[in-house]
């Protein structure tokens, strides 16, 4: 709601500010402006979204922020598009020249415009490789790294909105809007993306105290520092870890606490399935580590029933581990995995279990008699009330893509399935 309201607020700059609209030209380059304003006020919005603002973190979560701005980002880019395309061809049609000729002289000939060309530029390159096709080809710390044209971008692009646009030009207020609006939004993402980290990682001094193998290709890391409790992470949550080893230190991936984190030390719970995961079971001890975080809104505030069903895939066990633990009332916990040695901390889920007693269900592809189908009738036959429960689900993709229409057939309410991906 707040996100259209801008939008309206920013159409509205533009009524106000247009007394007529005379002509073919005139028609095709208001639509320009339109597209632009609406463009420019997105970006500010995209930027928001990423900022890592707690308030947002917690309340909506990184998933669907991540979602919301990559459907924001497909927006922009066609905001953009049309920006250029309208305001070139009115441009043309009323100086009735050629649209090539007319597009070299806006470039050349207007102030700001050759940055706000580079700027347009690095922006559509970073559509290209957020396309879905081209992620699948890039690893996740690549892609990081190249998304990060996307503020050069909009730095470029910035001034030619206020040298050139009709709306701001000689509209002091207008403009001071402007420039609040940015420079409210780069201070948030200066913050909290990058002071933060800095001054966590100085007064927790994160070290590596071990590194634990739980299960082929799996381990356990160990963390230990300064002022732990400050950090206020709940169970369920996640950091962004940034190690600093050799080949590793340049990257912060996502990875939830396995357990909660008021033991005095931290533990996240890995599988290899990457450069960044598979180097964790190399970390030596005594190495240093600067978390980001907590972020995530998969935690006890979500549940409004007093039973819970926990659903995990794989190493999708960690975070619904340390709810397992904490999480009040009736909790059952299904653990699902190819084989049985995939079953990592399954030792430790069944010392939880007896200690609050609670249901945990153990359920394996291999062998087959073992097995469960992850369908509604499977899931009803191992909790036969799963009707009256939350749901918290976190697993491959495959997994959670196949539970989630499975649990509403079983006649679980969607507003109580809850579910995070880290998949970028």
């Amino acid at each position: 709601m707040l996100i259209c309201t801008g939008a309206v607020a920013v159409i509205g700059l533009w009524w106000f500010d247009t007394t007529s609209v005379v002509g073919f030209s005139g028609w095709l380059t208001n639509a320009g402006r339109v597209t632009g304003l609406l463009a420019g006020y997105a970006c500010a919005v995209l930027l928001a979204l990423m900022s890592r603002l707690p308030v947002l973190e917690r309340a909506v979560g990184s998933d669907r922020l991540a979602r919301w701005h990559a459907l924001g980002g497909r927006y922009t880019i066609s905001l953009t598009l049309a920006h250029v395309l309208l305001i070139t061809l009115g441009y043309a049609d009323s100086a009735h020249a050629g649209v090539i000729g007319q597009a070299t002289t806006l470039v050349l000939a207007y102030p700001d415009m050759l940055m706000a060309t580079a700027g347009f530029v690095l922006l559509l390159a970073t559509g290209v490789i957020s396309a879905r096709a081209a992620r699948r080809r890039l690893s996740y710390e690549t892609w990081h790294y190249l998304h990060f044209a996307t503020y050069l971008a909009l730095f470029l692009a910035f001034s030619h909105q206020l040298s050139n646009g009709a709306d701001f030009v000689a509209h002091r207020p207008a403009q001071l809007a402007w420039y609040a609006l940015y420079i409210g939004v780069a201070s948030l993402l200066v913050w909290y993306r990058f002071l933060t980290p800095l001054r966590r990682a100085l007064r927790h001094q994160l070290v590596v105290t071990e590194v634990r193998p739980e299960a082929p290709g799996v381990v356990s890391v160990f963390m230990a520092g300064l002022h732990l409790d400050d950090l206020g992470a709940l169970p369920g949550q996640f950091f962004r870890w940034r190690f600093l080893a050799p080949g590793m230190w340049w990257t912060a991936n996502p990875y939830s606490l396995s357990a909660p984190s008021d033991r005095g030390f931290l533990r996240i719970t890995v599988k290899a399935v990457g450069r960044h995961s598979e180097a964790l079971a190399r970390l030596r001890p005594g190495t240093r580590v600067w978390a980001e975080g907590p972020y995530g809104a998969l935690t006890a505030a979500r549940h409004t029933s007093s039973k819970v069903l926990l659903l995990g895939g794989g190493v999708g066990i960690t975070p619904l581990l340390a709810l397992f633990e904490t999480l009040p009332g009736n909790v059952t916990l299904l653990y699902r995995a190819r084989r049985p040695q995939d079953l990592a901390l399954w030792r430790e889920i069944d010392a939880i279990a007896a200690r609050r007693g609670a249901t945990v269900h153990y359920v394996v592809d291999e062998p087959a008699v073992h097995s469960s189908p992850l369908t509604a009738d499977g899931l009803t036959v191992l909790v036969p009330d799963i009707a009256e429960r939350d749901v918290y689900l976190c697993g491959p993709p495959g997994m959670t893509s196949a539970a989630i229409p499975a649990l509403r057939r079983a006649g679980v309410p969607r507003r109580r399935i809850h579910h995070e991906s880290f998949a970028f």
